[in-house]
């Protein structure tokens, strides 16, 4: 069992027992924390996507800790002209530990177009 959920902006997929690490979230270590935005949610008995998320469903993670990623190394230069200019950054990230997968929906089943078959070429018999 998976879910693909939304958190800061990004997607992931996530299973029971994966570290996750994702854009900062409040709380402290140890704290557990539900990710209600779960956009497909794929069980034994089939996948549910949602529109544009799948009700009733949810992640239980567990904050593992806050910190901050390593450094990213900006630099700017402009040819012939004398100018460079250098950044660093540090984003703050939280490392999460995904407990559970709760689906309170039934999975829906992938709906073939009505009506139309594929169009065949005539060359492609010849």
């Amino acid at each position: 069992m998976y879910a693909i959920v939304q958190t800061g902006g990004k997607q992931y997929k996530v299973q029971p027992g994966d570290q996750l690490k994702v854009e900062k979230l409040t709380g402290e270590p140890g704290t557990d924390i539900s990710l209600d935005q779960v956009l497909a949610l794929a069980t034994p008995d089939g996948v549910n996507f949602g529109r544009p998320l799948v009700d009733g469903a949810s992640v239980e993670a567990t904050i593992l800790r806050t910190a901050r990623d390593r450094k990213i190394v900006v630099f700017k230069k402009k040819r012939r002209h004398g100018y460079h200019k250098k950044q660093g950054h540090r984003q703050w990230f939280t490392l999460l530990r995904i407990n559970a997968i709760s689906a309170a929906a039934k999975p829906i089943e992938m709906e073939q177009p009505a009506g139309e078959e594929p169009a065949r070429s005539d060359a492609a018999e010849a």
